[in-house]
């Protein structure tokens, strides 16, 4: 499926909306927690069952990035675009099927296997050809769409909890909330398909810079240097951090205040979470902007060497102070997001805009990887210390520790990337349309 070329005239700020409609559709992701209650009392679940599909579908993100990745290099973005939008629809209409049923193993399989599938492939869809477009600004460009993925559950969660209540909270009703947002996803990614172009030549705009500027490196190249894996560790050190408290954000912030005179009431811990919510998606857009602005490897030193000061003061002074407390996660929140946005950015400096998308893919890797470290070392370390007979603000003492290290190590694996090696480097492709179907890149 070959996107068209866009014609003479056409405005390359088209192109962000076309992404967005594919990230603000799978940013739904973040929003799962809305359906564990009622799958727990309708389907007889333990909360660890219902975490199942959300977990699932996060590993099969990274993992359909990474082994996805050259193919979406190879058909372009309306191909990518278009597998997203069935498989991600798809694994809700299986996960419809299943509450019907109430074959819990079926919403397993269609909400986390096939639709992990949509997540992956549509995470990384717009990156390459927003970044051809946007040589002159590739953090705001990618910013835009990745921002889209933090903020899909500012509106899917309230729009999930109002069908509950209507349709009613037992797997009938369940059922039917899967089945409308499977079919409102597939119209609202379908304008995506619709409207995502590729440029026409070198120099998307007439005045602006190229393209193909730089050193073009291949995504079998890109994973034989230094930088890439230095670039791997930045990027899950980072999201370690960020996810650590996002995971356990509302229990957080009510036992470091539990034991002083201004307790943290449930809603308040509730409205504390949507905050984070919101600093994870305008640092989505913020940062990464920013980036473009001061440099990429400026920006990491920002996240990792600040992320670990924000960390420091919340485990000396957070139990003391609210607004402290708050403000500093807020801080780390931010640099979650912008990390996300700023990577493609990032690689786009080290290995151009050849396969990028497809280098992408494989760096994702390292979400993954931080999805599992950053909950298990804040719970796993949480759960011995109550055993121990701490609580409070001691329950998360050592954790932070430990992401204040992670940050550090990071912060060096930043400092050890330089410009790639010219072995690595091939030909700049040079086509008429600046896009991936049309090259020949290297089977991955």
């Amino acid at each position: 499926m070959s996107p068209p070329v866009a014609p003479p005239g056409w405005s390359r700020w088209l192109v962000p909306p076309a992404a967005l409609s594919v990230h603000l559709s799978i940013g739904q992701a973040y929003a799962w927690s809305v359906f564990k209650p009622p799958l727990e009392s309708a389907l007889d679940l333990s909360g660890t069952q219902s975490a199942l599909p959300f977990q699932l579908g996060i590993v099969m993100l990274g993992l359909s990035a990474a082994f996805g990745g050259t193919l979406v290099e190879r058909n372009g973005p309306r191909w990518a675009m278009t597998v997203a939008l069935i498989c991600f629809s798809s694994g809700f209409l299986l996960s419809a099927l299943g509450a019907a049923t109430e074959q819990y193993w079926l919403i397993v399989f269609g909400y986390g296997f096939v639709g992990g599938i949509g997540l992956g492939i549509g995470y990384i869809s717009p990156v390459s050809t927003l970044i051809k477009w946007f040589p002159d600004r590739p953090g705001m460009a990618t910013g835009i769409a990745i921002m889209g993925f933090g903020g899909g559950a500012l509106i899917a969660s309230p729009w999930s909890a109002q069908m509950l209540e209507s349709f009613g909270s037992d797997s009938s009703g369940i059922a039917l909330a899967f089945l409308v947002h499977g079919l409102s996803y597939a119209v609202f990614m379908t304008l995506g398909v619709l409207l995502v172009r590729v440029p026409r030549g070198e120099k998307p705009t007439p005045d602006g810079p190229s393209a193909l500027t730089g050193p073009q490196v291949s995504a079998r190249g890109a994973v034989r240097t230094p930088q890439f894996w230095c670039l791997w560790v930045v990027l899950c050190m980072n999201v370690t951090a960020g996810i650590g408290i996002l995971e356990k954000a509302a229990p957080m912030i009510t036992d470091f205040f539990a034991d002083t005179s201004t307790p943290v009431s449930v809603s308040a811990a509730a409205g504390f979470v949507a905050l984070l919510s919101a600093a994870n998606m305008a640092g989505r857009i913020g940062w990464s902007s920013t980036s473009d602005l001061i440099g990429r490897k400026n920006i990491y030193r920002v996240y990792l060497g600040v992320g670990a000061v924000m960390y420091a003061l919340i485990a000396l002074f957070g139990d003391s102070s609210k607004p402290l407390f708050i403000l500093s996660a807020l801080v780390i929140l931010s640099f979650y997001g912008g990390g996300f946005a700023t990577i493609p950015a990032y690689l786009k400096d080290l290995f151009g805009t050849y396969q990028v998308g497809a280098i992408h893919g494989r760096l994702l890797t390292a979400w993954s990887t931080a999805g599992v470290l950053g909950p298990l070392i804040v719970n796993w370390i949480a759960d011995r210390q109550e055993e121990a007979g701490k609580h409070g603000a001691s329950l998360y003492g050592l954790s932070f520790v430990i992401m204040i290290g992670l940050l550090v190590v990071g912060f060096v694996a930043n400092e050890l990337v330089r410009p790639v090696h010219a072995r690595h480097h091939i030909p700049a492709p040079r086509e008429e349309a600046v896009d991936v179907q049309h090259q020949q890149p290297e089977s991955a």
